[in-house]
């Protein structure tokens, strides 16, 4: 009896052996599935297009395919949520930017950045100020002098609590413009900016490539100045801020996510593959020159502070907002 008893409890510890080594198996061959990427914004869109781009490369270090899924909604909260609230296993990512940080700044959700794990900073699409054609003012040097010629007859296109609104705050500042000198006129999205702008209804509007280079090629619009450390390539007759005497560097920063508890190993594994996938020259030129961006990997640790310094300026930038207007 005792050495059935023994035989028994054999079997058993090798059972459970045997299902350990093939639970670690299978966490060694990850991803061993499809991986879904949420973009909790619509097709078509830049951020819809870059992460699908950059998605595709990177998905030739597996032998599984990178899924992009569309989730927008609720002002990008209803994507962000449905990947916060996954299961931490690796195979559900979010493709996002500023915006987490400034749903929960406008009171929008009561989750920020701190509600993930950090995969990767990706690109950053620089921001540009921009106007119609035949406006007065021809760089961004003269928005404070054309402000002070008009004060309360100048309107500037914004989302509210979108990253347009939170860079002409800084611009304002930066510039020295008082606010109450400026009549801000809400949008629900960049095209209606852009349509605002070419009827005149609008003086000022923030583009970016991806958004204005179509107008701005044709000479509908205007860019103003680049907010950037760098003139880009796509314009390359157009000053910086900086050379204009504004102090100001500011792009929409895309990057990766994971549900809060996602392993490190899987964490890494995804970033690495992204990191090759920016290496490549075709995918660089494609970011480089249709969309306006410029490639920025950071790893888990690096993107982990990015975006620590980010949300601490932001911050900083909300205390200048009313969000209940």
């Amino acid at each position: 009896m005792k050495r059935k008893f023994l035989t028994l409890t054999f079997a058993i510890a090798s059972l459970g052996l045997s299902s350990l080594t093939t639970v670690q198996a299978a966490e060694d061959d990850y991803p061993a599935k499809d991986i879904k990427l949420v973009i909790p914004f619509g097709p078509g869109g830049a951020t819809d297009i870059i992460f699908r781009l950059v998605s595709q490369e990177a998905e030739k270090n597996f032998d599984q395919s990178i899924v992009p899924v569309n989730m927008q909604g609720a002002g990008a909260t209803r994507g962000s949520r449905e990947v916060k609230n996954a299961d931490p296993d690796g195979y559900t990512l979010l493709g996002s930017h500023d915006t987490i940080a400034l749903s929960k700044l406008a009171g929008m959700v009561d989750y920020s950045y701190g509600a993930f794990e950090p995969i990767a900073l990706l690109t950053q699409t620089v921001n540009i100020p921009t106007t119609y054609a035949d406006h007065p003012v021809e760089n961004a040097d003269g928005i404070a002098q054309y402000v002070s010629e008009n004060p309360g007859d100048v309107r500037v296109g914004i989302i509210p609590s979108s990253t347009d609104h939170f860079f002409w705050i800084q611009f304002f500042e930066s510039a020295g413009i008082p606010l109450e000198d400026v009549r801000l006129v809400s949008y629900p999205d960049t095209g209606s900016q852009v349509s605002a702008l070419l009827a005149h209804e609008i003086d000022f509007s923030m583009l970016n490539m991806p958004s204005g280079g179509s107008f701005f090629e044709e000479g509908s619009f205007r860019p103003l100045g680049v907010a950037y450390d760098e003139r880009l390539d796509a314009l390359p007759d157009t000053p910086t801020l900086k050379e204009q005497g504004i102090d100001l560097v500011n792009a929409t920063s895309r990057g990766l996510f994971a549900p809060k508890g996602t392993p490190d190993d899987k964490i890494q594994i995804i970033a690495d593959a992204y990191e090759k996938a920016l290496e490549n020259e075709t995918v660089i030129s494609r970011i480089e020159n249709e969309f306006g961006s410029v490639v920025n990997f950071k790893s888990p640790e690096e993107y982990q502070q990015f975006l620590t310094d980010n949300e601490a300026a932001l911050t900083k930038v909300a205390e200048n907002i009313d969000f209940s207007k």
